[in-house]
């Protein structure tokens, strides 16, 4: 084995090695040991897949941010099926397939027109309430209600007071407000009728229920009470937790929030750990998937809401607007109860929604595609008045449902 004793002598000679002889001029070098050019080859290597992989995420950067927030020119129709009997139908989107339903029944369609299943019934006033895929429609003041999703249906059942409001989970279970004279109950049903919890609700204690929502996996239940507290009202948003959480707690009620001068008319459940409450003074968020807490207010002052609309990401709120700005004010929040976009529109819109970081707003005649930042990706007419309009399987993919046909189009 080598051995040096003395390290700086041994440096000094390896330098002076280097160093031009005096009488010649020359100059002598070591040459590369075999492990150093294998250690400059792998280096190379390195700093060159580092360099080929910066270049291919900023090709593929480039090429999303330019997918992403593409602004379109045109629309295809990629292909139209006939249909019949729309009469006096509403038409609901259910995902990406299409709902009909009326007084005498409910149906289901892909996007390309074949029947998925069908249910009749006889109602005067039919409700029809949506969460995810699953579907559920029961008659005001009535007492039967059905239950079905994308896949076919899933059962129905009776309730032996009247109903006067109702929520569904994607699950299939129902929360129902039944009226009993002075008392209000509220149950939860799975699709085959069974009881799986109940609420009794008095005006004198708890007050009487204006809104209500299950989250997507029916663990939480919403519940809005409205009652006079000294010669005023007060609003109490109430919530119940069905599952391991709310079963050492009276009632699985596991938070409750009071609010005086308010009515709170719509709760929704954006996903399962996220719940929206609007009232007419404030949009207000509940974080948490067990027990819903820490509100996110967000006051609204004095403007009249005219309509609300949310999917899983976000949440939107539309008041008029201002002769200068736009007819209609839209304020998006996201999940978090942050707003996220106020956009004025002039558009006399019948409905909208949100879908893969973008929303559509339209009426019978035109409609307008937005990026979630508010720029106009898309503008168009239809030929006939249409019925609804509903997200493709593609973020430039659109169902048009009118009254003879279900049309499948493409913006380029």
């Amino acid at each position: 084995m080598a051995e040096v004793k003395n390290f700086r002598d041994y440096s000094r000679n390896f330098r002076d090695a280097d160093a031009p002889d005096e009488e010649t001029g020359a100059s002598f070098s070591r040459e590369p040991s075999y492990q150093e050019k294998i250690r400059n080859h792998r280096l190379i290597v390195f700093y060159r897949t580092i360099f080929l992989l910066i270049a291919a995420v900023a090709i593929i950067a480039f090429i999303y941010v330019n997918w992403h927030n593409k602004v379109y020119s045109e629309s295809r129709v990629l292909s139209s099926t006939s249909l019949t009997g729309m009469s006096g139908v509403t038409v609901l989107p259910l995902g990406q397939n299409i709902i009909r339903y009326s007084k005498d029944g409910i149906n289901c369609m892909s996007a390309d027109g074949r029947a998925l299943w069908n249910m009749t019934y006889d109602m005067q006033a039919p409700v029809v309430r949506i969460c995810g895929e699953t579907v559920a429609v029961g008659d005001y003041n009535g007492n039967t209600i059905y239950v079905a999703n994308s896949q076919g249906t899933l059962g129905s059942f009776g309730t032996n007071l009247p109903i006067r409001d109702f929520c569904v989970s994607s699950q299939g279970v129902v929360a129902v407000i039944l009226d009993d004279d002075d008392i209000t109950r509220i149950k939860l049903f799975d699709t085959s009728g069974k009881e799986l919890a109940a609420i009794k609700a008095t005006m004198a204690n708890s007050g009487y229920p204006t809104s209500m929502s299950l989250s997507p996996n029916a663990e939480l239940l919403a519940v809005c009470y409205l009652k006079e507290s000294g010669g005023s009202i007060l609003t109490g948003v109430t919530f119940f937790n069905f599952g391991a959480v709310g079963q050492n707690e009276t009632d699985n009620m596991v938070s409750s929030f009071k609010y005086e001068d308010t009515i709170i008319p719509y709760d929704v459940f954006l996903d399962s750990s996220t719940n929206m409450a609007v009232s007419d003074k404030s949009i207000v968020f509940y974080k948490g998937e067990d027990v819903p807490n820490d509100p996110v207010v967000n006051e609204i002052g004095e403007t009249e809401i005219m309509s609300v609309y949310n999917n899983e990401d976000y949440a939107g709120i539309i008041c008029a607007g201002t002769a200068e700005e736009g007819a209609y004010k839209l304020t998006v929040y996201n999940t978090s109860g942050k707003d996220i976009l106020e956009k004025y529109f002039d558009l006399d819109y019948t409905d909208m929604f949100f879908s893969d970081d973008q929303f559509v707003v339209y009426n019978d005649k035109h409609w307008q595609l937005y990026g979630i930042d508010g720029t106009l990706r898309f503008e168009g007419e239809f030929d006939e008045s249409i019925k609804a309009i509903i997200p493709g399987p593609s973020r430039n993919r659109f169902t048009i449902v009118t009254a003879d046909s279900i049309d499948q189009i493409e913006l380029r």
